[in-house]
């Protein structure tokens, strides 16, 4: 039986596996049926055996009497062996915590996953921090820089403006500190809080959200599209940009936005040129904003003028950090 490891058949007290091969072979053909069972019962018997070896231990740090007898050494051991069973296996025990191992180590069952990354990478403090900029939160900057390039892929293919939907996925995810994540605490890579409706196939994550319903803040448990990366994230965004009715305005008003969003974003070049640029960019970024809102895409009733805002500081950051 290859997938239980050589020691669990090799170490066992004296009714366990080792000394006895017909517990071996049901423990093999138990296997074959019900793994879990087998890594259940592999558990039990190396616990039994470390309560074996701690109470042999606690019995060589006492002095054997004179007059103790080969016979009743044996009947220590036997005893100390009984009680040693008779404690494995027990509710929150050593034998669940090497069961639960085991069973990942085997593939039976995932276990908590690591969470390896991150919506916002950036360390606080900045490394680098933002002149004479006031930030929602620590690490604005490096969301920016860390999501660009993502956003200029979506972007060549709607044509809105890379610093507009980065700002909405800021606005979306509290600066990447507050990402939508699993039950397990990895991320669902979700940066637009976008639903997985009737349509969607990929998977999803369960979370509790705020919506407004008549003007009012309520908590409601809803589904959302879970992704294999950010990248795939500003991918789907493009895509429902680009391919809903319900925002083709909103891509139509942005897309000629677009020049004067790098303009704003870089140095002037000449004293009035970036003033004059930044303010077709506001005009444009709050024309985004509203549109959105009016083709439905979030409930709260301030969504505009939050994303407003948020254009506004990631302009400003890419103009520090320039």
């Amino acid at each position: 039986m290859a997938a239980i490891p050589a020691t669990a058949m090799t170490f066992a007290p004296a009714a366990g596996l080792s000394t006895d091969t017909r517990s071996l072979d049901a423990l093999r053909s138990r296997a074959a049926a019900d793994p879990k069972a087998a890594v259940r019962e592999a558990a039990k018997q190396f616990e039994s055996l470390f309560m074996g070896e701690l109470m042999k231990s606690m019995r060589s740090t006492t002095l054997k009497a004179d007059g103790d007898s080969a016979g009743g050494g044996l009947a220590t051991d036997m005893l100390d062996k009984q009680f040693a069973t008779q404690m494995s296996g027990l509710p929150g025990g050593l034998s669940d915590a090497i069961m639960k191992q085991l069973e990942r180590q085997m593939g039976l069952s995932p276990g908590p996953i690591p969470v390896t990354g991150s919506a916002n990478n950036t360390p606080a403090p900045l490394a680098a921090a933002p002149v004479a900029t006031k930030l929602p939160q620590t690490g604005a900057a490096g969301f920016v820089q860390q999501h660009t390039q993502a956003a200029q892929r979506a972007e060549a293919e709607t044509g809105i403006p890379a610093t507009f939907m980065v700002s909405q996925a800021a606005l979306e995810t509290g600066w990447g500190r507050k990402e939508i994540r699993h039950g397990d605490g990895s991320p669902s890579f979700n940066l637009f809080g976008i639903k997985a409706g009737a349509n969607w196939k990929g998977p999803t994550a369960d979370i509790v959200t705020t919506e407004y319903v008549n003007g009012k803040a309520q908590k409601v448990v809803a589904k959302f599209r879970a992704y294999g990366s950010y990248a795939e994230s500003f991918a789907d965004y493009a895509r429902l940009m680009k391919d809903s009715p319900r925002y083709r305005n909103v891509v139509a008003g942005a897309g000629s936005a677009g020049r004067g969003a790098a303009v704003a974003g870089a140095p002037p070049a000449r004293v009035g040129e970036g003033a004059a640029a930044t303010r077709q960019v506001a005009d444009a970024a709050a024309g985004f904003a509203r549109g959105l809102q009016k083709a439905g895409y979030a409930t709260d009733p301030a969504y505009a003028d939050k994303l407003t805002r948020v254009i506004n500081t990631t302009l400003r950051l890419q103009r520090s950090l320039a």
